[in-house]
């Protein structure tokens, strides 16, 4: 890449920024974290649980205490709990940082993949029966959701990449 070429690009995201700024008020842009954590968490549980399903990783398929199983929804309710803490007692910097955001996000991620465990109180993980509709349905919602709470942004962000 040439100079002027990382200069331009760098020019461009700095717009963007701007217009993220500019366009979104904390809680608007917590949003959009949020959304793009989940997303991304949701994405990445569903590859690793894949890939240790697959014979990688951890032998017996995931985390043990004590010889029972320890589902990753466990890790998102105590991410809730964080999360919580600090919407009762935190400050209003912390209620709107984007740390916050993505502690929130991602602990949604965590619990819906294992919402039918939570459902119907066994381990159907694995079940092929609804999966694949789970999966895509939940993947549609948090691209949904990330458009839908990007809305007053997304235009601006369009014209500052656009403009020279």
């Amino acid at each position: 890449m040439t100079q002027t070429t990382e200069s331009s690009t760098r020019d461009r995201w700095a717009r963007v920024r701007e217009q993220w700024d500019e366009r979104l008020d904390a809680a608007q842009q917590s949003v959009v974290v949020s959304w793009a954590s989940f997303t991304a968490m949701f994405l990445s549980v569903r590859a690793l649980t894949h890939w240790i399903r697959d014979g990688h990783g951890p032998s017996g398929g995931g985390i043990s205490f004590g010889g029972k199983h320890f589902h990753h929804y466990n890790i998102g309710i105590a991410l809730f709990a964080v999360v919580g803490g600090i919407g009762l007692r935190g400050e209003e910097r912390h209620r709107h940082h984007p740390a916050t955001a993505v502690a929130y996000g991602s602990a949604a991620a965590l619990v819906v993949d294992e919402l039918a465990l939570l459902l119907d109180l066994q381990d159907v993980y694995w079940a092929k029966d609804g999966r694949k509709s789970v999966d895509a349905a939940v993947t549609l919602i948090a691209g949904g959701g990330l458009f839908a709470a990007g809305l007053p942004f997304w235009p601006h962000a369009r014209r500052a990449l656009r403009s020279r």
